[in-house]
């Protein structure tokens, strides 16, 4: 179940994207979730598409472990394309199947949404893929940087959002310990009932939560221990500096937007 699930995880690398200052990233992917939404036609849609694909090359991590770890979204974007063919009843009808018409508006639609959803969830998850947790803390703290003049705790909710991430997968692997070991004494998920499966949850859910309440502190015990008193006086190993390469990216996705935006009328 870990290796099915991208989200939280970093690949340690020295490709052009893991070298991107992490505000770049950030960014970027900010803007694209955006501009994704304006894509109305195939050339528009064919140059976000490039785009996601040539930064996924870009980071050489191997796509097999890419396209596994977008496992359980193949699942929702099939059921989202599903569902519009069934309740889109626009444009002409295609086909007949047991007495469902497929209307041509339909699968445009459902190819749509579904492309936006792939792309979104695609691009996110290069975020932390090449970005260790350390740089997003350190990039989402700069970025709210005019936020500390209102006294607002950027240091401490950039914090928490990297140590969130962080914990994705962790949490998935000690689920998956926890289910293995219930089914070896007998407990059974997938079988019987409704009523009888959701019971059969509950032993997973108790060990899970008193774990990760564990886990929780026994990180505020170091965090502690190691004299951390939030981000006042703190100094950092890496600065963060904008390179060449920033801004080369900056302007490739410029361009992008601006091929996405002459292309919406056609």
């Amino acid at each position: 179940m870990n290796n099915m699930l991208i989200i939280g995880q970093y690949v340690p690398g020295d490709s052009l994207v893991h070298r991107l200052d992490p505000r770049t990233k950030m960014t970027v992917i900010f803007f694209f979730v955006f501009v994704v939404f304006l894509a109305n036609t195939v050339l528009s849609y064919s140059a976000l598409t490039a785009f996601a694909l040539l930064s996924m090359f870009t980071t050489r991590i191997p796509i097999r472990f890419i396209l596994k770890g977008l496992t359980p979204v193949w699942f929702l974007i099939g059921f989202t394309f599903i569902l519009h063919l069934i309740v889109t009843n626009q444009g002409t009808v295609l086909l007949d199947i047991f007495g469902f018409n497929i209307y041509s508006g339909g699968i445009i639609q459902g190819f749509a949404i579904s492309m936006r959803f792939f792309l979104l969830i695609l691009v996110t998850s290069l975020l932390t893929l090449t970005t260790t947790p350390i740089e997003i803390t350190d990039g989402i703290e700069d970025m709210l940087h005019p936020l500390k003049k209102v006294k607002f705790p950027v240091h401490e909710l950039a914090l928490m959002m990297s140590i969130s991430l962080r914990f994705i997968p962790t949490l998935m692997q000690e689920t998956e310990k926890i289910s293995r070991a219930q089914a070896s004494r007998g407990v059974d998920f997938r079988t019987g009932p409704l009523k009888e499966r959701m019971k059969a949850v509950v032993p997973l859910l108790v060990p899970l939560f008193v774990s990760a309440f564990k886990r929780a502190e026994e990180l505020a015990m170091a965090m502690e221990a190691r004299g951390y008193q939030g981000g006042e006086g703190r100094t950092k190993l890496r600065e963060l500096r904008l390179e060449k390469k920033d801004f080369l990216i900056f302007l490739l996705f410029i361009l992008i937007t601006a091929v996405l935006f002459f292309t919406r009328s056609y």
